[in-house]
């Protein structure tokens, strides 16, 4: 028997417990593997809230990243070996796998062989904000040298990956936070400059930051009243790359302005990158290159045991975090 984080409603972090579950085996295509760490992020939030778009088959698991061991091999799997250190790309539906546990199954195709130099903390940690941020930023709007780019929630882990993708690619990341609390952690990640978003005129700023040019590429996951600066902070030709809707507040749009400027706004979500051979192979290797090059860094504002998942499912959900919530799994 093995401990595996479920739930049997949704709700808020209590509804989490570390239940004794059997352990699994590996089918055609798919590999075990023993965690030593898992990668919190706003999609389990989400799911678990039942706000996801994708809902939970009761009891459900949870979870899309984690690093370990592999400890067996189902048929078919090449490439991969017993014993080989991996951490696994969100690249499935987690009401067909979940790997917030102690021993878990995942597909072959999502399992990847990280960088020696990462620890297993760092390694639960970098393929869902890194593939987010390089398949909004890089994939979908052609992020350039020398452009500005707009990074609202910049503090989240997503939004810290961005920053440092911006960077590694020659762009000029601009953050957005809510209060100038975090203006000097997110400078110190790498922003080039930090907008306060209720203490200071977002539209202003962009201008005096673009000499009045505005900015081409805006990558975004909040949505609601907010997008209405953005939309007005947006230079002729620009891309709007929504990947999130921390606000549910409906989103006020000024038909003109996206008519006139010609912007474009573009819904996206991680699995159009990670569920495509080719374009899943690209951003693994645009990732594994700036890993190596010391362009990208994980960085982990706090880990938990395994024993207090429900701990750091609150942490994440208080928002004061700059960059990944991680929680430890013991040998």
């Amino acid at each position: 028997m093995n401990r595996t984080v479920r739930f049997h409603k949704t709700g808020g972090p209590e509804v989490l417990r570390l239940e004794d579950v059997p352990d699994p085996v590996p089918g055609q295509g798919e590999v075990l593997i023993r965690t030593r760490a898992l990668g919190l992020n706003r999609a389990e939030s989400m799911f678990r809230g039942g706000d996801y778009g994708v809902d939970p088959v009761f009891p459900s698991g949870i979870g899309y990243e984690a690093s370990g061991e592999i400890e067996a091999l189902g048929a078919g799997v090449t490439g991969l070996a017993a014993g080989d250190k991996v951490s696994i790309v969100p690249a499935f539906a987690m009401t067909d796998y979940v790997v917030h546990g102690e021993l878990v199954v995942a597909p072959a195709h999502a399992v990847v062989i990280h960088p020696e130099s990462l620890s297993w903390e760092e390694a639960a940690s970098v393929w869902m904000m890194f593939i987010t941020a390089y398949g909004g930023l890089v994939d979908l709007a052609g992020l350039r040298a020398g452009e500005t780019v707009l990074i609202p929630a910049a503090s989240s882990s997503v939004g810290i990956a961005a920053i440092q993708i911006a960077r590694m690619v020659g762009a000029r990341p601009v953050a957005l936070t809510r209060t100038s609390a975090k203006r000097q952690p997110l400078l110190d990640a790498g922003a080039d400059a930090v907008i306060a978003t209720t203490e200071e005129d977002v539209v202003a700023r962009v201008r005096d930051l673009t000499d009045g040019a505005g900015v081409r590429v805006i990558f975004d996951p909040v949505g609601g009243p907010a997008l209405a600066d953005l939309v007005a902070a947006a230079a002729p030709g620009a891309t709007i790359v929504l990947y999130g809707r921390l606000d549910s507040e409906p989103a006020p749009l000024d038909v003109g302005a996206v008519l006139f400027k010609r912007l474009t706004i573009r819904g996206y979500e991680l699995f159009e990158i990670t569920l495509d051979e080719a374009r899943r192979r690209k951003a693994v290797d645009f990732v594994r290159t700036g890993l190596a090059e010391g362009h990208l860094t994980a960085v982990i504002d706090a880990t938990f045991p395994l024993d207090a998942v429900v701990d750091a499912h609150r942490h994440l959900e208080a928002g004061g975090q700059v960059g990944k919530v991680v929680v430890t799994v013991p040998r």
